[in-house]
């Protein structure tokens, strides 16, 4: 009976994964997330077929449908960091791929390697996972969008259910066949993953997953405030002109409670009616626009890079170049000799 129970489920999702696809193929959805998202459905799907004791593949896709089952994680882990705007570098991207194509074929065909592809595989898988987890709630104090704050909540809670729970059991048990208790539990959190997917593509703030001219480009700016939200305001620009965005390690909480407002109001303000998506972006904009002054002056020609950041509130070089680099394209040295020669 339960073995039933385990492919009903199991059908149910591959089911969902198949519409979910449908989903992202039809709608317009971000170029950025399509192809993980494609993966992911793909890959839910043939891992749900790959890993039951019922449902068979033709002998002549057993080897496609077990690549593609294997780098499920690695579309999770890209998804979720296109998602909270922290792609990585692409170089990483084809080190991975290469990793998994490795792992893939010394545990199929590797014969007596078959053990080194399989720790390959499924350490990289987790090392992803952890990854995808810490990116997701890092960022969460930081993130302003209400509705992508939600999803860095229940994404890495199901994810470390599924994903960690499955990858560790079968490290630890060298990949034998987990009882039917183990198999339904894990079909039916792959099942969650799927629908809430789905309902992330349905639900979501639209600016987050479908595609726009620009993706980088902030939120469009409501102008219609409310009595509240314009005193806000009022308060807001006030503490901006007096320099609190140069205070080190400043949060959207230590901001709001120095305006003694409260914070989802100020989230609220930000995100909605300013357009940002983060709260680093804010500041960024503040201080940015003052280390560029700082940088075109010739008085202060002398004065280092790094005592200029700190002084913005950076706790060191590095957060600052790429702060700087993402507002201008170019690196503080580059932007300050060019602005001292153009004058």
């Amino acid at each position: 009976m339960e073995l039933n129970i385990d492919t009903i489920i199991r059908l149910m999702s591959v089911g969902a994964s198949a519409l979910l696809l449908l989903l992202i193929i039809a709608g317009r959805v971000r170029r950025t997330l399509k192809l993980p998202l494609i993966g992911l459905a793909l890959g839910g799907a043939t891992y749900l077929i790959n890993t039951s004791t019922t449902l068979r593949v033709p002998h002549s896709l057993e080897a496609i449908v077990d690549l593609i089952s294997i780098v499920t994680p690695f579309w999770t882990w890209l998804f979720a960091r296109r998602l909270f705007e922290k792609d990585p570098p692409k170089g990483w991207l084809a080190l991975l791929g290469i990793a998994y194509i490795i792992g893939w074929i010394l545990a199929r065909w590797g014969d007596s390697l078959f053990l080194v592809g399989f720790y390959i595989v499924h350490i990289l898988s987790l090392i992803l996972i952890v990854d995808l987890i810490y990116n997701a709630l890092s960022g969460l104090k930081d993130d302003l969008v209400q509705k992508r704050r939600l999803i860095r909540i229940y994404l890495p809670l199901l994810v470390g259910l599924q994903a960690a729970g499955i990858l560790t059991y079968e490290l630890v048990t060298s990949n034998a066949v987990p009882p039917p208790a183990v198999q339904i539990t894990n079909a039916s959190l792959v099942f969650a993953l799927v629908m809430f997917g789905g309902l992330a593509l349905l639900v979501t703030d639209p600016s987050l997953l479908v595609e726009t001219d620009d993706d980088k480009k902030e939120t469009k700016p409501e102008n219609n405030l409310s009595p509240i939200e314009t005193v806000l305001q009022e308060k807001l620009n006030a503490a901006m002109l007096e320099g609190e965005y140069r205070t080190a390690g400043l949060t959207i909480q230590s901001l709001a409670a120095h305006l003694n407002t409260p914070e989802h109001r100020l989230r609220a303000l930000i995100n909605q009616k300013l357009g940002h998506r983060n709260f680093s972006s804010f500041l960024n904009g503040y201080r940015i626009a003052e280390a560029k002054e700082k940088l075109a002056d010739r008085e202060l020609v002398d004065l280092p890079i790094l005592t200029i950041a700190m002084d913005l509130g950076y706790n060191s070089l590095a957060p600052f170049n790429r702060a700087f680099r993402a507002e201008t394209s170019v690196t503080p040295s580059d932007f300050r000799k060019s602005a001292i020669d153009q004058n």
